[in-house]
């Protein structure tokens, strides 16, 4: 079951003065920080609250690190901008495969290792009216 909005994914071409920006602006602090090699990915975690299931709410800022990443390839096509939004499930398993038979494409056949030690997987955007969804279980629920 879908508990959250988990964050929202924001592509970026300059991380550091993305970063800025959302601090400056908003006054949101980057939680954490990590380059993720697999994803080509360099990201900023920014905490806007907890959530009533012991999670939390995230603005997900990346920054690619070589063109050729899925998010450096929609830089180059989109510019900056909204990138994915992602739900948080204490089961990315368990709802991916029910989303699965659902007729909703599921891009990883297993979960992969996301942000702070999460698993994710991804939905086809053609399959959720344009918009790439991400599920997450964090770290602390697997």
């Amino acid at each position: 079951m879908l508990t959250r909005i988990d964050h929202i994914g924001i592509a970026c071409f300059d991380l550091d003065r993305t970063v800025e920006f959302y601090r400056s602006t908003y006054g949101f602090e980057v939680f954490h920080s990590e380059i993720n090699e697999e994803q080509g990915v360099r990201e900023a975690m920014l905490k806007i609250n907890d959530t009533s299931d012991g999670g939390a709410s995230y603005l997900q800022l990346l920054e690619p690190t070589r063109e050729d990443s899925a998010v450096g390839k929609w830089l180059a096509k989109n510019g900056e901008g909204v990138h994915h939004i992602a739900f948080g499930t204490a089961d990315v398993d368990a709802d991916s495969a029910d989303i699965r038979e659902k007729g909703v494409r599921v891009l990883y056949e297993e979960p992969r290792t996301g942000s702070m030690g999460s698993r994710i997987t991804f939905l086809h955007p053609k399959d959720c009216h344009g918009v790439l969804t991400e599920l997450v279980t964090s770290a602390a629920e697997h």
